[in-house]
């Protein structure tokens, strides 16, 4: 199951309470293409702390936690070819593996129409 946050970041629940969370579509759209992803946070992080950064050819904007959890990775494969991010947002181009993620909270966040609906698509 997916869900959104209203900065614009994915979360894809999996089993043992563990999500892979990743910028959406939307925001690899706007931001244009993708030359350096940074994240700089790790272990347990809050919900909307700003965890690094991802820089395009148009601006960068900073990488906010989508829940409450801990950083257990990062996408290594980012840090040599951050195109992945435009080229495939929600597989290849994903940005952290999340441990210790409450479910609770997760059914909380934004289903596809609902963030459909925020983005205007």
């Amino acid at each position: 199951m997916i869900r959104y946050t209203a900065e614009h970041f994915w979360v894809r629940l999996e089993e043992g309470g563990t999500a892979v969370a990743g910028i959406t579509r939307h925001a690899q759209d706007t931001l244009g293409d993708i030359v350096v992803v940074d994240v700089t946070a790790s272990g347990r992080q809050a919900e909307n702390t700003v965890i690094g950064m991802v820089e395009s050819v148009k601006t960068a904007s900073d990488l906010h936690m989508p829940l409450d959890a801990e950083i257990a990775e990062v996408n290594a494969a980012l840090a040599d070819n951050p195109a992945l991010v435009n080229e495939d947002p929600m597989g290849a181009g994903w940005m952290l593996r999340l441990a210790h993620v409450d479910e609770a909270r997760f059914a909380t966040l934004l289903d596809e129409a609902a963030y459909d609906a925020l983005t205007g698509n």
